[in-house]
């Protein structure tokens, strides 16, 4: 609030041709609301569908109980990141209240705002944090800080411990619950 009016920080994105792009976003109030299989699951659909829908690669991602960190390539000389975001969010926050409003209605008090027009919030209000990749090292120090996440939080040891995040299948252990493009990252990464 600046002298009785409500100041909306913002974020400027730069939808730029070939950049990948290293996203985070959050809960709202930083509430563990992906702390559940189930949610981890409508991310991971929500994903699966922009990526369809706006053409992208993903080359890494983790899923924390609290917030995602994803970096992505977007396939297309054109596109928007906002839109990309909206696409990944959306329908996680909607099938979230569906379901507590459905089968646990108490359970929405943690996700209620105070609003009028928007009741219940799954995300943190705002578009989240955008990087633009635009070197090689920030592409590597981008993909190491994100696997690392889990470790740094001490919530596993190494970074392919953590069932929800891309270092397990870049370690060979497997697929994880996002399919990642190895073949178009290890191109921009040597």
């Amino acid at each position: 609030m600046r002298q009785g009016k409500l100041v909306r920080k913002t974020c400027k994105r730069y939808n730029a041709p070939w950049d990948a792009h290293a996203l985070t976003f959050s809960c709202f109030r930083q509430k563990a609301f992906l702390s559940r299989d189930r949610t981890r699951e409508y991310l991971a659909q929500a994903i699966a569908a922009a990526k369809q829908t706006h053409g992208f690669h993903v080359w890494a991602y983790v899923i924390m109980p609290e917030h995602v960190h994803l970096l992505l390539l977007p396939a297309a000389e054109t596109y928007s990141i906002s839109n990309i975001l909206r696409s990944l969010k959306q329908p996680v926050g909607r099938k979230a209240i569906g379901y507590l409003r459905r089968e646990n209605p108490a359970g929405l008090a943690v996700m209620a705002t105070g609003q009028k027009h928007a009741p219940y919030r799954f995300w943190q209000d705002g578009g989240g944090y955008d990087r633009n990749i635009r070197s090689r090292d920030e592409l590597v120090s981008m993909f190491e800080y994100i696997h690392l996440n889990p470790v740094r939080r001490g919530l596993v040891k190494s970074p392919d411990q953590w069932p929800w995040s891309s270092a397990r299948a870049w370690r060979g252990l497997g697929e994880g619950l996002i399919p990642i493009d190895k073949d178009s990252y290890l191109r921009a990464a040597m």
